[in-house]
């Protein structure tokens, strides 16, 4: 404060004093009254420069205030009257950084509302810089894609459609198939922002997913295509029996109870089919989703097990349990995975030999070879049937395919076990392994992840 209020003393008192110094050498004025007058202003000038320094460090105060964003609600009052123009000045600048700082605030706060409007959209969600780079993605889009962003961003219907987005600065839309994890089907819109956002993005990708919808129309179709060609044969079956006990066989007991019999057989079969149909229908809807909870194998596949203790019994076949101690915890659906379970073990049992052996195995998966390199879980079920030809692996877990139509329709097989087994590993972003040996047996294994 020192060098300002002699700064000011100075500006104030310099000139005076030159000028009653310059009259006094000049024998214009008497010596006496010009030493009085420069008493009297010096005094005075000190006075003033004091004022002054006090308004101009209290100009920098509320400048550097206005520069740090804390400045202070002041008034009028406070100010000291006789340096009206820096008072005046001081003011200004402090209305202009209160300004200032509104303006701030609210910019912060429209930058923190698009950020959570954007972070909540039920859709996926990305914004891209003008490099085409990502800037932010919200909680669905990290949640559905991950790690697997960068590769969704390289795929070349969605590139085609941001670089169209850049050059035209128009919006672009595109469908995308995406084959993993699991197949996909996306509608991306690409929406191009001009002006940006405040974080710089200058296009923003929405993600909707189409795969339920898509799969709606296709079960739509399926459904009429498939439920009426494997329902035709029972149904007439039905409706003959039906047609003979009202006439020939009204009056024939015997022949009564042996259609009735059949007609029973027939409609469990079709309800059987049903049942099918309708689980793999719901299982699709949902398989682009992974299941969140967790499963304790080591619990579940006892109890798959021991329900089918009465049919083992009846066919003299031996079922060997064998689970890894320690094994860990997986992300599951608990009953979709014993679904899994009941259709490999009904099918060991089904096309296993009578008095063989029906193997259940469950350990940590291997690292590498045929599995991924992931820490996973190996379930297998082994069966010591007549085995299968090659030829026909590939096609096993295709709807309504039979190695020998005859005979699965003869001991109640739909054609869609192994359909549904697939599905649902799926679903379980694992791996499903079919092998076989004719003459030796059928061995389904499948790989799930520990999370």
């Amino acid at each position: 404060m020192l060098p300002g209020l002699l700064l000011g003393a100075t500006a104030i008192a310099g000139p005076a004093i030159t000028a009653l110094m310059t009259l006094a050498l000049c024998h214009d004025a008497a010596i006496v009254p010009v030493l009085i007058a420069i008493a009297l202003v010096v005094p005075a000038s000190l006075a003033l420069g004091l004022l002054w320094a006090n308004d101009i460090g209290r100009l920098n105060a509320i400048v550097r205030e206005a520069v740090d964003g804390s400045g202070t609600d002041r008034t009028e009052g406070a100010s000291v009257p006789w340096l009206g123009p820096i008072q005046a000045i001081a003011l200004d600048i402090e209305r202009l950084a209160r300004a200032t700082a509104a303006r701030s605030a609210l910019v912060e706060r429209l930058r923190r509302a698009d950020a959570a409007i954007v972070e909540r959209l039920p859709d996926p969600l990305i914004v891209l810089g003008a490099d085409h780079a990502v800037l932010r993605a919200n909680t669905s889009a990290r949640a559905v894609y991950g790690a697997e962003m960068p590769a969704l961003l390289r795929h070349p219907g969605l590139r085609g459609a941001i670089d169209r987005a850049f050059a035209d600065a128009a919006d672009q839309a595109t469908d995308l198939v995406l084959p993993v994890p699991v197949p996909r089907e996306v509608h991306a819109t690409v929406l191009f922002l001009d002006p940006p956002l405040a974080d710089g993005g200058q296009a923003i990708v929405v993600l909707s997913d189409r795969t339920r919808e898509r799969a709606v129309e296709r079960m739509r179709a399926d459904f009429v295509a498939n439920a009426s060609h494997e329902l035709r044969t029972p149904l007439a079956s039905l409706i003959g029996f039906i047609d003979t006990l009202r006439g020939p066989a009204a009056e024939d007991r015997p022949a009564q109870e042996r259609f009735l019999g059949i007609m029973a057989e027939q409609a469990a079969r079709m309800n059987l089919l049903i049942d099918d149909l309708l689980s793999l229908s719901r299982i699709e809807l949902t398989e682009h989703q992974p299941p969140s909870d967790r499963v304790e194998l080591a619990a579940l596949l006892p109890r798959i097990a021991a329900g089918f203790e009465p049919r083992l019994a009846a066919r003299r076949i031996t079922l060997v349990v064998e689970i890894a101690t320690g094994l860990p915890q997986i992300a599951g659906d608990a009953d979709q995975l014993a679904q899994v379970m009941q259709n490999l073990l009904d099918n060991a049992l089904k096309y296993g030999r009578d008095g063989g052996t029906i193997r259940l195995l469950a350990a940590r998966a291997p690292a590498g070879g045929r599995w991924p390199a992931r820490p996973g879980v190996l379930v297998g079920v082994a069966d010591q049937g007549a085995g299968i030809a090659k030829q026909h692996l590939p096609r096993l877990t295709e709807r309504f395919y039979r190695v020998d139509a005859g005979r699965s329709r003869a001991i109640g097989g739909t054609g869609l076990g192994l359909a549904i087994v697939k599905h649902i590993v799926n679903r379980h972003r694992g791996q499903l392994l079919i092998e076989s040996e004719e003459g030796v047996g059928t061995t389904v294994s499948f790989w799930l992840p520990e999370r």
